[in-house]
């Protein structure tokens, strides 16, 4: 059994800044592949930014140097801070972490319970 909790969104201004955390926590035995989607009003779910067990990183155009993605696998933690905040960014942020469960050794996808980003002024 994995849980990940999310926090850090809110209302931000056009230009300001936000920081996401998502913390893994439960059976684990090992954490690969951690990522940030999100998902707007009346809009698919897309991918923002991805980041690999040795720490490669993977963005979407849209966010490409505004947005840094980051881990912390001493606490199996990713971060999204996120600088330069369009009305764009506005979405429910979903932390999506591949996780093997200790014990079984099950690969599992696990999802965060999602925080709301709006820009606006």
């Amino acid at each position: 059994q994995v849980q990940l909790v999310e926090s850090g969104g809110g209302l931000v201004q056009p230009g300001g800044s936000l920081r996401l955390s998502c913390a893994a926590s439960g059976n684990i035995f090992l954490v690969e592949g951690m990522a940030w989607y999100r998902q707007a009003p009346g809009k698919q779910r897309e991918l923002v930014a991805q980041i690999a067990p040795g720490g490669g990183t993977y963005y979407a155009h849209s966010v490409k140097g505004r947005f840094t993605i980051s881990r912390d696998n001493a606490v199996t933690s990713v971060y999204l801070q996120m600088d330069s905040l369009e009305p764009e960014d506005t979405a429910v942020y979903y932390c999506n972490v591949h996780t093997v469960e200790a014990g079984t050794l099950r690969r599992l996808e696990v999802w965060g319970q999602g925080t709301l980003v709006t820009v606006s002024l």
